[in-house]
């Protein structure tokens, strides 16, 4: 059995000092992301109740920032009068190592995809001015219902009163420390025959001294790493802003689509009861009722997929308004997709806007900040807290001798050396956080350049393209379908000749629509790249 036991003791040590060597079962996911939720790689985001930031790695922020440098557990090594009993954490309250300690930078944000729009058949041309119904939704209420009830910006505004939190724990001061013991204590007795002791009991406080100032340093960077959170919050809101955009243009869209199908229905009935009018004047074959027949059944349900993708619209919307989804199929949007804004103001003046007020520079800008906070508190940590000790009260029996016990009373002090350990490597990692946030910085402010340009120049683009096709296409296409239509009430030419008219004027439509959807997102993606709204 023993020889047993030892071959197993064996085992177990070379598998421990050779675990490449090892056959078990491994871990089937990338651990990694246990050990950081929401870390880089992680396309998972937080962990549901980490208590890891939501609004991303705060700028500026370096690794395990509020923690003091390494130092031994108890100062001083042996038993007796002014030697202190104190751990050195007391120095960083409540466990404020690792706080607000993410590291890197948030990315700069991307624009969001243009969705597909539907196919649609439209045989009239219908106007894109129509606001809806009075008492809609407009599209301010929208934005101001998604700030106020989002449920993903509501949890993402908690990282705030964390933060505040946070500022709380690291103004918290260190505790003193009470220690009692008794030394020198006999086995048996002690006796002239048997000298020793005299056993002694001893009561002391010791307090520390923070003549470096960690704490006002720990402050100071704990309300920077706030402000750089309530920048980042800033931002979220103006991307959730965008995603209310993009949904409210959707329910346009929709709507717009609906009503081109419904044209579409009316207009193709009617052809429908022309042609079984020329049908019985011998004018129109059967094949030719036929094929209209044909199209206004694809017309029909062409319609019920419209009528379906306006209410998956109007959810999504609703999602991000906080409705339940039977209340979101409900809502009545008012908005129109036609511009009448009349010009942008220069290039330069959006360009210094959008430098100016940008949440996501902003929280950069206060982060090269709060990265230098970062580099005070390393400095302050160079140094240990020195540490005072009051020993009010010592006892001495002399009892076992036949004297008089004594009382008294000590004071110390304590100072740790920084001979070895000045945080040298916190502080220099600091001082390359402070660079790194500063060519983040400088990095997002050209993207923000040129997303603004991009933005300017799509504006400009679709704007052209619209009035032209409104312009010049449409008259085109409509005189061409209006005169083959003629053509084919009066039995000049057959339905296929007026049907393939109208094909070509319905992709012009089609082609018409399309474009002044792409026109009105690309103002509102503006909005979204100044943000601020520039236009409405």
């Amino acid at each position: 059995m023993k020889i047993r036991v030892s071959a197993l003791l064996i085992a177990a040590a070379a598998g421990i000092a050779a675990p490449e060597c090892a056959i078990a079962q491994g871990p089937t996911f990338d651990s990694s992301l246990m050990a950081r939720p929401g870390g880089a790689g992680s396309s998972l985001g937080a962990a549901p109740g980490s208590g890891a930031n939501t609004l991303g790695n705060s700028p500026g922020a370096g690794a395990n920032s509020l923690a003091p440098p390494p130092t031994p557990g108890v100062f001083g090594g042996r038993p007796g009068t002014s030697t202190t009993r104190v751990s050195p954490s007391i120095t960083t309250p409540n466990g404020m190592e690792g706080a607000n300690a993410p590291t890197g930078g948030i990315a700069a944000p991307r624009p969001q995809p243009t969705p597909p729009v539907a196919r649609y058949g439209s045989l009239e041309l219908v106007e894109t001015d129509d606001e809806g119904p009075p008492s809609g939704l407009t599209l301010d209420q929208a934005i101001d219902r998604a700030v106020r009830d989002n449920l993903d910006l509501r949890s993402k505004f908690m990282e705030v009163p964390q933060a505040q939190a946070d500022i709380l724990n690291a103004s918290l001061r260190a505790n003193p420390v009470f220690y009692a013991d008794g030394q020198l204590v006999p086995y048996g007795n002690y006796s002239r025959a048997r000298a020793g002791g005299p056993t002694q009991y001893d009561v002391n406080i010791s307090y520390p001294l923070d003549l470096s100032r960690k704490r006002k340093a720990r402050v100071v960077y704990a309300n920077t790493a706030k402000q750089v959170i309530e920048a980042q919050y800033q931002d979220a809101v103006r991307m959730r802003i965008d995603d209310v955009y993009a949904a409210f243009v959707d329910v346009l869209d929709a709507r717009q689509t609906l009503r081109f199908s419904r044209k579409s229905v009316d207009g193709l009935t009617t052809l429908l009861q022309k042609t079984e009018l020329l049908y019985k004047r011998d004018q129109a074959t059967r094949a030719d009722v036929s094929r209209v027949s044909v199209q206004l059944s694809q017309a029909q349900v062409g319609l019920l997929d419209a009528e379906e993708m306006l209410r998956q619209k109007k959810r999504s919307l609703g999602t991000l308004l906080n409705l339940p989804p039977q209340e979101a199929e409900q809502i009545e949007v008012r908005g129109s997709i036609d511009d009448d804004v009349e010009g942008l103001p220069p290039e330069n003046e959006l360009i210094s806007a959008a430098l100016a007020v940008r949440p996501d520079l902003v929280s950069y800008r206060l982060g090269v900040q709060s990265a230098e906070a970062n580099v005070r508190l390393q400095r302050a940590n160079r140094f240990s807290d020195v540490y005072v000790l009051y020993q009010p009260y010592t006892f001495q029996n002399n009892q076992p001798y036949g004297i008089k016990s004594a009382t008294s009373w000590a004071l110390g002090v304590t100072v740790p050396l920084p001979v070895y350990n000045r945080n040298q490597g916190g502080i220099e990692r600091a001082r390359m956080n402070v660079t790194q946030t500063q060519i983040e910085l400088a990095s997002l402010q050209r993207q923000v350049i040129t997303d603004v340009q991009q933005a300017i120049k799509e504006y400009e683009v679709t704007r052209r393209m619209v009035h032209r096709i409104r312009e010049e296409l449409l008259p085109n296409a409509m005189r061409v379908r209006d005169d083959t239509y003629r053509l084919y009430i009066g039995g000049e030419v057959n339905v296929i000749i007026y049907l393939n008219e109208q094909k070509n004027f319905n992709d012009t439509v089609k082609q018409y629509t399309d474009t002044v959807v792409r026109h009105r997102r690309s103002m509102l993606a503006l909005n979204t790249v100044l943000a601020q709204r520039m236009l409405p």
